[in-house]
């Protein structure tokens, strides 16, 4: 850069061929140029190229208040104090290409959280495969058997934990699951296959799927409400138009009474659910006879309640 400075000096007539510039100016030029050819001789030849922070891969400078770099003052072995297991140590690869040094550190916690959620996914997955091998599946019901009459079927080939009967009660394609206590229970059941009940023969086979265990919160935890479950019926696939109001006169119109009724529903299901308890539990067999028939736009369903509807409790007030 100073040699060509330094030829620029003298060869101004190839420079400036126009016309020749005054004494004065051409002093000034010359000392400009003199000075430039100083400041480069300065400037270390060996010096890298600046990258700015933005374009730059490697990791951030931590710099501590004194104004020393802390990168330079910690161990790239060093380990990382982890608060979160009780003051114990994670050592941490800091050299690691591509890795600020604590990029690690969070993808290990993902992956303690990743585990945590392999493993209960699986345990859940095993405790389903060993309620679908104890549970058999029931078609051909005839419409006037209840869960009742089919359960007491089923427990002279073991312990019967669950029975639900599925379906329009007016149709012949009514089904059930029956969930028993072990997987020989199930086993047996299957020799019922063909056994009249009603006016069909059932036709019974290892089941595909398992039954949603009810909350046993929800279970009823007294002989009051064992009989409040026999006046209560459970409704599904209800039109979101319809009220509860709406829901109360449809059943008092045809079944009876309703002493107690509760609707529920949310913004992800397209229909709503309704416990109804009459005051009587022949309204409540009368409306399990409405199963199909339309309420709003929409064919409601209705089957045995196995919960009873408990009275809200008032909510404490806050001063």
């Amino acid at each position: 850069m100073a040699a060509v400075a330094e030829n620029a000096i003298g060869s101004n007539d190839r420079q400036f061929p126009q016309s020749p510039p005054s004494s004065d100016r051409k002093s000034d030029f010359q000392n400009d140029v003199r000075k430039l050819v100083d400041l480069l001789s300065n400037l270390n030849p060996s010096a890298k190229e600046y990258i700015p922070s933005s374009k730059s891969d490697s990791p951030p400078l931590l710099v501590i208040p004194g104004g020393s770099n802390l990168n330079s003052v910690l161990s790239a072995d060093a380990p990382v104090f982890d608060a979160v297991s009780g003051g114990g140590v994670e050592y941490v690869n800091h050299k690691d290409p591509g890795n600020d040094g604590f990029g690690v550190h969070y993808r290990r916690k993902k992956n303690y959280y990743n585990q945590g959620k392999r493993r209960t996914e699986g345990l859940y997955r095993a405790q389903r495969e060993d309620s679908i091998r104890r549970t058999v599946y029931v078609s051909d019901i005839d419409i006037h058997v209840t869960e009742e009459q089919l359960a007491a079927l089923f427990t002279n080939c073991g312990q019967v934990v669950d029975c639900r009967v599925c379906g329009d009660p007016h149709s012949v394609l009514r089904f059930a699951f029956v969930e028993f206590a072990d997987e020989h229970g199930a086993r047996a059941a299957l020799s019922l296959s063909g056994t009249m009940i009603g006016y069909y023969p059932l036709r019974v086979l290892p089941s595909k799927t398992a039954i949603l265990p009810v909350n046993p919160t929800f279970l009823p935890r007294s002989e009051d409400e064992r009989e409040m479950c026999a006046r209560t019926i459970y409704c599904t696939n209800i039109d979101k138009k319809v009220t509860q109001a709406d829901v109360k006169a449809f059943f008092e119109a045809c079944c009876g009474e309703v002493s107690r009724l509760r609707l529920l529903g949310d913004h992800a299901h397209l229909t709503r659910i309704a416990f109804v308890e009459f005051v009587l539990a022949e309204s409540a067999i009368v409306a399990l006879n409405r199963s199909g028939m339309l309420l709003g736009g929409l064919p409601i369903r209705v089957s045995p309640s196995k919960t009873p509807v408990r009275p809200r409790l008032p909510r404490a007030v806050v001063h």
